[in-house]
Formats: C-alpha cells, sequence, structure tokens
C-alpha cells in the first residue's frame, strides 16, 4: 500500500524514535501473541479426540485446515492493503483488524465445535488481513524522508513481532495442557484485547498522516466493490454447501488459488506498458525468487502443520522433572530470530558490499530448510514411539532460524527494490503471495506425513529443497545481470 510520509519527523520518545513506534511495537507484539498462541494449539484442538477436549479430525485433515488457514491469513493481506488504500486509511484498518482478531478469538473460546472453528478462523483471517498488512505501513509514516532512524525502528518493530511469538505459544500451551482449550484461545483473546486497548491510547501519537486515505474511492466505486465482494462470497459459500469445498481439500484450493493469483499478478506488471525495460527485467528477476520462496515456506510453516503432530508423539514430553506442552516448540523458532536478526544485522553491515548477493541468501535460505528437514531423518532414527530428546527438535528449530534469517527480511527488501515504481505495492503483495502459498501448501503436505514414512518424507523434501537452493545458486549470475544493479 502507499505510504504517506510526514512532513517532519516527530519527537523522539521511544529509544530515540517517535512515540508512535511504542503504539505499534506494543500492537504487533499482542497481535503476534495471539496469532501464534492460537496457531500453536489449534492443530490439537482439531485432531485430539473429544474425550481430551478435541474434535475428533483426522491429524492430516487438521494439518491441512491449519495450512490453509495460514495461507488465508497472508492472502487477506492484499485485501486489507486495498481497504487502507481505498477505503479507510491505515489507522482505522488496523483498529478494526484488531477488533476482528479479538473477536475470532473470543468465538474460538465460547462456542465448541466445527461451527467455532469456522466462524472465529474467518474472523481471525479478516482481521490479520486488515492488521498485518498496514501495521508495518504505519511505521514507515513515523520518519520523514532522508531519517537516518528508519531501519533502527523497523529492528525494533520486528522484535515486538518476535517477542509475541515466542510468549503466546508458552502461554496458551501451558493453558492448552493444564487447563482446557478454550481457556487457551481465550487467552489469545486477552491479548489482543490488551493490544487493542494500547493503540487506542496511543493513536494520537501516529499523526494525522496516518489516517489519509490514499486512493479514495468515489461512490459508484464503492457500490461496484462492495458487489464484487457479495459475489465473491456468495460463490464461496454455494461451493461449500454442495460439497466442491471441504475441509479435507482446503488445502489444495487455497494453494492454486494463490498460485493463480500470483501468476495473474505477475502478468498484470509485466504486460504493462507503464514499466521501463530495466524495470521489466528485474521483474522477470524476482520471478524464479518468487519460486524459491515458495519453496521455502511450504517447508519452514510444516513447524505449524507437520511439526506440531512430531512433537506431540515422537518427543519425550517429560523432561528435567516436568511435563512439556508440545505447543511449547512453536516459541524457539522466534527466540532463536531474536538473539539472531542482531547478530545477521551487524554481519551484513560488516560485510557491506562483500556481502553475499540476493539470489545467493535465497539459496542459503533454501537450502538451510533443507539441511534441517535432513535432521529430522537423523533424528527420528534415534528410536521409535515418543523417545526424540526434546533438545534435538529444539537445535532443528534452530536451523528454521538460522534459515529464515537468509531469506525472509532479505525477501521483503529485495521485493522493494525490484519493483517498478507504479507496482511497488503489487511487487511486495507478490511476496506476500509465496508466504501464502507455501503456508497452505505446508498443510497440503502434511497429509502425505505418518510415523511410518518419516525418513522418506523428511529426506525427499529435504533433498529437493537442497537441490533447489543449488539450482537457485548456480544461476545467480544470469540473476544478476537481470536484476539490472540490484544486490
Amino acid at each position: 500500500m502507499g505510504v504517506t510520509t510526514p512532513a517532519e519527523a516527530p519527537a523522539r520518545g521511544f529509544f530515540g524514535h517517535p512515540r508512535g513506534l511504542a503504539n505499534l511495537f506494543g500492537t504487533e507484539m499482542w497481535e503476534r501473541f495471539s496469532y501464534y498462541g492460537m496457531q500453536a494449539i489449534l492443530a490439537y484442538y482439531l485432531y485430539y479426540s473429544v474425550t481430551d477436549g478435541g474434535l475428533g479430525m483426522s491429524k492430516a485433515s487438521a494439518a491441512g485446515l491449519v495450512g490453509a488457514y495460514g495461507g488465508l491469513a497472508y492472502l487477506a493481506g492484499v485485501g486489507g492493503a486495498w481497504v487502507a488504500d481505498r477505503l479507510l486509511g491505515p489507522e482505522r484498518t488496523v483498529f478494526f483488524g484488531g477488533v476482528f482478531i479479538m473477536c475470532g478469538h473470543i468465538v474460538l473460546a465460547v462456542i465448541p465445535g466445527l461451527t467455532g472453528v469456522a466462524v472465529g478462523l474467518v474472523l481471525v483471517i479478516i482481521g490479520t488481513g486488515g492488521l498485518k498488512s498496514n501495521v508495518a505501513a504505519l511505521v514507515g509514516t513515523l520518519y520523514a524522508d532522508g531519517d537516518e532512524r528508519r531501519d533502527a525502528g523497523f529492528s525494533l518493530f520486528y522484535m515486538g513481532v518476535n517477542l509475541g511469538a515466542m510468549f503466546g505459544p508458552i502461554i496458551t500451551g501451558w493453558l492448552q495442557t493444564d487447563v482446557s482449550f478454550h481457556v487457551g484461545f481465550g487467552a489469545a483473546a486477552v491479548g489482543m484485547a490488551a493490544g487493542l486497548t494500547q493503540y487506542v491510547l496511543g493513536r494520537r501519537n501516529l499523526g494525522a498522516h496516518a489516517r489519509v486515505v490514499p486512493n479514495p474511492l468515489d461512490a459508484p466505486a464503492r457500490i461496484r466493490a462492495g458487489a464484487i465482494v457479495a459475489v465473491g462470497v456468495a460463490v464461496v459459500a454455494v461451493l461449500l454447501v454442495t460439497g466442491v469445498i471441504t475441509t479435507d481439500n482446503l488445502a489444495k484450493v487455497v494453494t492454486w488459488v494463490v498460485v493463480s493469483a500470483a501468476l495473474a499478478l505477475f502478468a498484470v506488471i509485466l504486460t504493462s506498458r507503464k514499466i521501463t525495460p530495466v524495470e521489466r527485467s528485474r521483474v522477470f528477476a524476482f520471478v524464479p525468487l518468487f519460486i524459491a520462496s515458495f519453496g521455502f515456506w511450504s517447508l519452514f510453516q510444516q513447524q505449524f502443520t507437520v511439526l506440531p503432530i512430531y512433537a506431540d508423539s515422537r518427543v519425550g514430553l517429560d523432561a528435567l522433572g516436568f511435563h512439556i506442552p508440545p505447543a511449547v516448540f512453536n516459541s524457539v523458532e522466534p527466540a532463536f530470530v531474536i538473539i539472531l536478526a542482531p547478530v545477521f544485522a551487524y554481519l551484513w553491515t560488516r560485510l557491506g558490499d562483500r556481502q553475499p548477493s540476493t539470489p545467493v541468501k535465497f539459496s542459503l535460505g533454501v537450502a538451510g530448510m533443507g539441511v534441517a528437514f535432513l535432521l529430522m531423518v537423523a533424528i527420528s532414527a534415534t528410536g521409535s514411539g515418543a523417545t526424540v530428546n526434546p533438545l534435538l527438535l529444539a537445535l532443528v528449530l534452530v536451523v528454521f532460524a538460522l534459515a529464515e534469517m537468509c531469506l525472509s527480511p532479505v525477501g521483503l527488501s529485495v521485493s522493494t527494490k525490484l519493483a517498478p515504481k507504479v507496482f511497488e505495492s503489487q511487487m511486495v503483495a507478490l511476496f506476500y503471495l509465496s508466504i501464502a502459498a507455501g503456508s497452505s501448501l505446508a498443510g497440503e503436505l502434511a497429509g502425505l506425513y505418518n510415523a511410518d514414512n518419516e525418513p522418506a518424507y523428511f529426506g525427499i523434501l529435504g533433498g529437493a529443497a537442497i537441490v533447489l537452493g543449488l539450482i537457485l545458486f548456480a544461476f545467480t549470475p544470469p540473476l544478476r545481470r537481470l536484476m539490472q544493479g540490484v544486490r
């Protein structure tokens, strides 16, 4: 979405940064607390037996639904950016997004069964689309052009992201294990309520520019947009009622929808007469990076589909004299991102022009995920049943974090660097679409996993990721030529 730059930087008040950064830091921290806290226990709620407080779905269906949910949440971000640009402005879109998220978690907490899951997840998806796609843009509006604090401000902001992602699964996992699933979902609702409260109290620090609608729709266009949305909702409802879309094939449907949307967006950009030959070359360079990112996220997002099942059934959870809630493993990766982020920032700064190019960083990220999956083959060979040392699974998640640091922040950055001037927001949307497609594919792939085929499952996916990384590395020279000076 477009970013409105203030005429002058606001006063410093949060570690030398604008006071509004503290508000957005807290908002995103609590939103990620609720998002990852709920997601950490969602698969267990879906496939645990009714006597254990769950819904008794098959593990494959549960993992597929979690993957489809993740894909739709990222896909909704494209719509959330449009709402902010054309209807409400980013500040109000973030507020209403938070309200939808909180209501979704409340529904999950108080309404049992698949009805609560369906209504709750739809509300969270809509809310995440509105909040997640705009809160980072609001951070950018806090700084004037040329303000050297901008990069450091985003670093502080992303620290909030990972703090929430780390503590959310710990709290909800403990509550789910010791009390009930619904109390765990309730904790996610309380977290989002805390985020909304401090957001409202600090809205005045965001400035008037945060409420500007960059490209507002006129009345006829609003009517047309409303009609399109209504038709889309009606079509989806018909497909659900007639059984064309089911819980078993939802992840596959979402994957194809997202991939189709990405192909259409690439086609729109590449065929546009508004871009220069240099810009078109750079967009072509982004295509293999998109494919690599898609492959990366299809493995990385399995920490919410396959790995929860693995932690629950294959890891010895009684260690150090107490029982480890399996959801706690979802806190390991963000904890190490917090530790590693400043290390990587220092490393890239220190290397300067000698640091690896973007294609090389992408290849390291994808291959790193391959190494993590091959490590899963090794640790699974240590025994059958719930015998895997929890520290070994934690080690694998550390490799996840290392791989993420090579690709995730770099991917968002390069999407802006390679973007044509008239398609800046759309190129960022393409990067998020790679995450959406990878998330839903992670759910679809989970249907192939079971304890009997672990070596083949982890080995084939790990080997494929390493091959993809090597192919991208081999094509680095022609890719750099297509990138036309962008590293």
